[in-house]
């Protein structure tokens, strides 16, 4: 590593670590966080380009926040700081998660923290909002930016699952100004397929009304029986979830439940609640859950590879995609699917707030905090992580006032 670089991944480390210990609320909350630091006070990157580096993480499966870290930490450091960025958001949250496990097994408890998030949670309500403000400006540039940012706002308060409604903004916002192209492509290709469904060859390979078409229905196996822990099982699982999982916890908690209660039975649905509950409630990612989980099933070695196994994935998708997202913005087509992923992310951001805002901010004095907060955010250069930690003080001194 040149001695040029020797500051900057230094940089990188220092600010991941902090944000590892102090980013609670959850991936929109993080992203907002990370803005915060790398956009406004530290001006790395433009809004433009820390947009394009969102966008580029909502196509890869993993946990997006920390695929943001490892994005901006190759960004400003090179190979060195897209590992170091990434290695050192999750170590803090993983410690601490490792700290709660060893007193679940011991104690038999959830360690409880009600004060501390009475506070932090209406200002990551400020933080996360004010981050809207300045990647909507960026993100929404046009009329068909913003109506399919109001439309995926829409369909997401309806149930609409996130990654579909990523996809269907970015290829939308990619084709409606493409539409001639298109025309002429689908008919070339209704041409073409016209020609090969009327050929022997399509029935030779099976085509409608094949018997080879025909789909084969097989009776539902028996529940297998519960099988004796593996560490290379737990390890394995972990990978396979990190590279194919796209979404929020909730979809976390099925992949999870699916294997580890269902199949596997190494765990109860209590045990597995309480996990997810942890991963939540700990600062940094809640892809942490699995460390818990690891150490239920396999103490500090169970924890390590089931830390290991969910994270590798998203250091390799980050590694193999960062390099191309200068074409991507460069090519109309792929610039404009782009443009269409960030409307979208930053209606996701919105509707996240939304719902986190309304078990926020529940009495006056959360509303109060949380616009102290937003007016410190707009009128100083305040650093985030001090604007957390200040809420968890007056969260605690005001319930213990109350009690």
């Amino acid at each position: 590593m040149t001695a040029a670089r020797r500051p900057a991944l230094l940089e990188v480390i220092a600010l991941f670590l902090r944000l590892g210990c102090t980013a609670f609320g959850g991936p929109a909350a993080h992203i907002a966080m990370m803005r915060d630091e790398v956009v406004r006070r530290r001006r790395w990157l433009s809004d433009q380009e820390f947009l394009d580096l969102l966008g580029a993480t909502n196509l890869i499966p993993g946990p997006n926040s920390t695929e943001m870290a490892i994005h901006l930490g190759y960004a400003r450091a090179g190979w060195p700081g897209l590992v170091a960025g990434g290695a050192a958001f999750i170590l803090p949250a993983a410690l601490i998660v490792l700290a709660m496990a060893w007193a679940y097994v011991r104690y038999g408890t959830t360690p409880e923290a009600t004060a501390l998030l009475y506070g932090v949670k209406p200002v990551i309500i400020a933080i996360v909002a004010h981050a809207l403000l300045g990647l909507g400006r960026a993100a929404l540039r046009g009329p068909l930016l913003a109506v399919v940012a109001l439309i995926t706002l829409a369909l997401f308060f309806l149930g609409v699952n996130e990654l579909w409604l990523l996809l269907l903004a970015g290829v939308t916002v990619m084709l409606l100004p493409n539409l001639g192209r298109v025309r002429t492509a689908l008919v070339r290709t209704t041409g073409s397929l016209r020609g090969w469904i009327g050929s022997p060859g399509w029935w030779a390979a099976g085509g409608v009304g094949s018997p080879a078409g025909l789909p084969l229905v097989a009776a539902a196996p028996a529940p297998p029986p519960a099988m004796p822990y593996d560490p290379t099982t737990v390890f394995l699982i972990f990978l396979k979830i990190g590279s194919v999982l796209y979404g929020s916890g909730y979809v976390l908690l099925a992949f999870l439940r699916g294997d580890f209660v269902e199949r596997l039975r190494w765990l109860t649905d209590r045990q597995l609640l309480d996990a997810v509950a942890v991963g939540q409630f700990t600062p940094g990612p809640v892809f942490t859950t699995a460390t818990f989980i690891g150490y239920l099933l396999g103490g500090l070695p169970g924890a390590v590879l089931a830390t290991a196994g969910i994270f590798l994935p998203g250091f390799l998708f980050v590694a193999a995609s960062h390099p191309f997202i200068p074409r991507l913005r460069r090519s109309s087509w792929l610039g404009a699917l782009l443009d269409g992923l960030n409307a979208a992310a930053v209606a996701l951001m919105a509707g996240v707030t939304w719902q986190l805002g309304r078990a926020a901010l529940v009495d006056l004095p959360t509303v109060l905090l949380a616009l102290a907060a937003a007016l410190l955010l707009v009128r100083t250069q305040v650093n985030s992580a001090w604007l957390v930690a200040g809420g968890g003080v007056v969260g605690f001194l005001v319930r213990s006032l109350a009690g």
